[in-house]
């Protein structure tokens, strides 16, 4: 199998963890920022988290450096297209980009002017590429919460034209779906889909949660239903898709090594589940490689390698004449 053209679909890819060490010099060199080095090498080992990080909140330091980068609208339409760009050059053929309006105010912008600047971005990629994508808004647990709601009707207007889904994302609480059940109600009825990290860090009664109370039709990572039945139950019953990041989930120890990884055991027993980058620069990763790993590593046919592909596609928040398009790569 050729893993590098072989269509592929990456559901789960942050914005600011997935930016290119040269765009941050260059961006911060134009802002007339200071940066630590000018050092191509240097400026990548502080964005690229270590192959094993004690925790999820070491791997999340690596964003400080491109998100200072990251606060005005040609910055992020321009970090927007080039990470679509980067995704096509791989034979991507759809990608859902994240990203946290919250963290991209440090200069004033308005929640619009951020959403605007990243539909933008990848607007000009699609035009240019044969790739598709969609942006979902992330809101970040540990912030507060009184800005959700503007940043819910701020992307409205993108609403399936761009923006397609509500997220929750940061540090993993246990319990912490019972906070933000009025603002996943809110994201629902004004049309959004939804996804939630959950089950990355933490145990698998956030999984169930954020099914059972927030309504999630897929669920960031969620490898911890392994030892939580319940939540095991219900995302198999309701053909929940796990998002799962299998280098990232190493980097954080979220698993041990890639061969403890669920996602076969998963997958051979009918848990939906799909590959993606999570980041494709802090984990220093491509949709290629994720992919060579999980089919070298679990030994997945190339038909076992399109059955999850087709996954992607079907659980994806794409249109469904661009679900019928995606449909067309597969054998």
């Amino acid at each position: 199998m050729n893993y590098f053209n072989v269509p592929k679909i990456d559901l789960h890819c942050h914005l600011d963890g997935s930016v290119r060490p040269q765009t941050i010099i260059e961006l911060a060199r134009l802002q007339g920022l200071s940066l630590p080095s000018e050092d191509i090498d240097e400026i990548k080992a502080l964005m690229v988290a270590p192959e094993t990080c004690p925790n999820l909140d070491e791997y999340l330091s690596r964003f400080e450096l491109p998100l200072s980068v990251m606060q005005t609208q040609e910055a992020i339409e321009r970090i927007s297209y080039e990470v679509f760009e980067d995704a096509a050059k791989e034979n991507v053929k759809y990608l859902e980009v994240r990203f946290g309006p919250q963290l991209h105010q440090q200069q004033g912008l308005t929640f619009k002017q951020i959403i605007d600047s990243a539909v933008k971005g990848m607007r000009k990629a699609e035009k240019l590429y044969d790739i598709h994508g969609n942006y979902i808004l992330s809101i970040l647990r540990t912030f507060a919460k009184d800005k959700i709601n503007d940043i819910i009707d701020a992307g409205a207007k993108h609403l399936n034209d761009g923006v397609v889904a509500f997220d929750l994302a940061g540090s993993e609480l246990p319990g912490f779906c019972h906070e933000f059940i009025p603002y996943a109600q809110y994201a629902i009825e004004k049309g959004y889909r939804v996804t939630i990290h959950a089950g990355e860090q933490g145990s698998g009664q956030n999984v169930h949660d954020a099914v059972s109370l927030l309504g999630a039709e897929r669920i960031g990572h969620g490898i911890h239903i392994k030892g939580h039945q319940q939540a095991y139950d219900l995302v198999k019953n309701q053909a929940i898709a796990l998002e799962t990041c299998p280098s990232s989930n190493v980097q954080t120890k979220a698993v041990d090594a890639l061969s403890d990884h669920p996602v076969k055991a998963f997958h051979k027993d009918g848990v939906l589940i799909t590959i993606n980058t999570d980041n494709r620069t802090v984990s220093n990763t491509t949709m290629t490689d994720e992919v060579r790993k999980v089919v070298e590593e679990f030994n997945l046919s190339q038909q076992e390698y399109f059955d999850i592909y087709k996954v992607s596609v079907e659980h994806s928040f794409a249109s469904e004449a661009v679900k019928q398009h995606l449909l067309s790569f597969a054998p």
